[in-house]
């Protein structure tokens, strides 16, 4: 992680059981492992290395064309969502229409999937979390996680704190305050859900109302360690939460990272399927994203954005062709 302040900076002896080198990418600081055979993995999990290619295929962390998780626990209130909006659509005549794009304009909102707008984003997520929080399956957590054993604030919480779900609104506050002190970006939003998804595949946990937030702010910090090369130290944390100690924090990250058996990577097509499915979310949540005429300066720099992620995302998205033909059209057609 690149300071003391990371769990990185020791290693666990119930994991590591030969370490052959440590490389750096994005800023993390992660470790290439090797388990001897008949090895045990953190808490009896199955170790990476172990994981089969046919297991990938029921992972959304992973695998871009299965299902998020978050989006099967909204479905009820995706499809509630969109019938209550088209019987809104059928009766009340004075609703302001959905501006459509023409020969003459164009109307695109501010969030795209390479730069996400983030007050959007952030309240998207929050939505993710929130229904995977009413609707779970189990109440199995663990204890690193939970509130009661480990608070965040010198009060603690309240004997019955694990019995009521948080609202939406509360989820929200917690995680744009976060976002806002540590100055992320929406992308580690992004991040953030795709590491709570691959914890609840890999660890078999449930979000929870006694694990939610430490939960979350353990994905926090791994994502923004992961996708920003001026990552927030661990003491950063502590002077945002006040009453939370540094220690605590090495070791949310340690047993974070391992189990999530040090699966750091998050594949451009994963990252792309969370960021339409939670605009699918946001619109059934009456979300908007407003949109506006496209000028003729933000055709530029939608073109210069092109020409930058062309050659980042070349490896898993052959789109150098159709990506450049679609902004140098816009442009010349706006000129």
């Amino acid at each position: 992680m690149g300071n003391r302040s990371s769990c990185c900076a020791y290693s666990s002896p119930q994991v590591i059981r030969n370490t052959t080198r440590v490389e750096c990418t994005r800023g993390l600081d992660f470790l290439e492992e090797h388990l001897p055979e008949g090895g045990v993995s953190f808490n009896n999990l199955q170790h990476i290395s172990e994981r089969e290619p046919d297991d990938w295929d029921s992972d959304p962390s992973l695998d871009p064309c299965a299902g998020t998780i978050f989006m099967e626990r909204s479905k009820q209130a995706i499809e509630n969502g969109m019938v209550r909006k088209k019987s809104q659509h059928q009766i009340a005549d004075t609703r302001p229409l959905k501006k459509s794009s023409s020969c003459s304009t164009i109307y695109l909102d501010d969030s795209t999937v390479s730069q996400p707008n983030l007050k959007n984003t952030v309240k998207c997520v929050a939505f993710a979390i929130y229904y995977h929080i009413k609707n779970r399956t189990s109440n199995k957590q663990i204890d690193i996680f939970d509130e009661k054993l480990h608070p965040l604030t010198r009060d603690g919480v309240s004997e019955d704190y694990d019995k009521h779900n948080p609202e939406h609104k509360q989820i929200y506050k917690f995680v744009r305050t976060l976002f806002n002190a540590a100055q992320l970006t929406a992308e580690c939003a992004i991040i953030t859900l795709v590491y709570l998804e691959r914890l609840l595949t890999y660890a078999e946990i449930d979000i929870t109302p006694g694990n939610w937030k430490r939960m979350v702010l353990a994905a926090i910090l791994l994502a923004s360690k992961v996708w920003d090369d001026q990552a927030v130290w661990n003491v950063d944390y502590c002077q945002i939460l006040k009453d939370i100690t540094v220690e605590d924090m090495n070791e949310l990250e340690r047993q974070f990272l391992e189990m999530l058996q040090f699966n750091i990577n998050v594949p451009s097509s994963v990252y792309a399927k969370y960021y339409f499915d939670l605009r699918t979310l946001a619109e059934a949540n009456e979300l908007t994203f407003p949109s506006e005429p496209l000028s003729k300066e933000k055709a530029q720099k939608l073109e210069a954005m092109s020409r930058g992620y062309e050659d980042k995302f070349i490896s898993s998205f052959d789109l150098r062709g159709p990506i450049s033909l679609i902004f140098r059209s816009v442009f010349t057609f706006l000129i």
